[in-house]
């Protein structure tokens, strides 16, 4: 979701870092090359329906010591027939303040029956749509558990939600949710809390490496 930060966010500082290597940020296929992404800003298919600013390949970077702790997250999970599919990860600054235009601009209705059918658009900035990410600091990651057949067809939990559903049935523990999808949900929450995680309660898909490496420094790395 576009706050996907915390309850409370550091001091902005941007660092003046050019290029993903300059940044620390590491290509998640570079750790585990057949990882699945379906990442949504890099195209069209999301709550703003466009192509993100600063997002010009679907590429998963993050800093290195969250990395690699995703990739044992999969790495574990494949062992007991799972997998995880990737929505995003880093996100550039750019990317925030798209979303903040977006929010802003109360004509744009187009994605409200998909992303925020119960709510008023005037009502997502602050509570859903943050001015500052804490996806920009490269160790938040949204994302989801696939379920895996002995043939390798691997096929989503149902989690109650579709990624970027903006309303409270995305609570992590909504009492809205079926006692199928909490299962689900404790599910990816608990392999992700094996390799470091932390959940950001408000978003079931939301996860942050617990402690971030860099919880001070936001990142406007276009990635590419």
């Amino acid at each position: 979701m576009a706050m996907t930060g915390c309850a409370t966010t550091p001091a902005m500082d941007v660092s003046d870092a050019a290029t993903p290597q300059a940044a620390g940020l590491v290509d998640i296929r570079t750790l585990v090359p057949d990882i699945d992404l379906d990442l949504r800003y890099a195209g069209s298919d999301n709550f703003v329906g466009a192509h993100i600013d600063g997002y010009e390949a679907p590429r998963c970077y993050l800093l290195a010591p969250a990395a690699k702790a995703l990739a044992q997250a999969e790495r574990t999970l494949r062992e007991e027939g799972m997998r995880l599919r990737l929505f995003d990860c880093y996100r550039p600054a750019r990317a925030v303040r798209h979303f903040v235009a977006w929010a802003n601009d109360l004509d744009d209705q187009a994605t409200k029956a998909r992303h925020y059918p119960n709510l008023d658009k005037r009502d997502l900035l602050g509570g859903y749509i943050s001015p500052t990410s804490g996806h920009s600091r490269g160790a938040t990651v949204d994302l989801t558990l696939l379920q895996c057949d002995g043939g390798g067809a691997c096929r989503p939990f149902d989690m109650g939600t579709d990624f970027d559903f903006f309303d409270p049935l995305a609570n992590t523990d909504s009492p809205k949710a079926s006692a199928s999808q909490h299962a689900n949900r404790d599910r990816l929450r608990q392999a992700m809390q094996r390799a470091g995680f932390r959940n950001y309660p408000m978003e079931w898909w939301h996860f942050t490496l617990d402690p971030e490496p860099a919880p001070k420094t936001f990142l406007d790395v276009p990635v590419k």
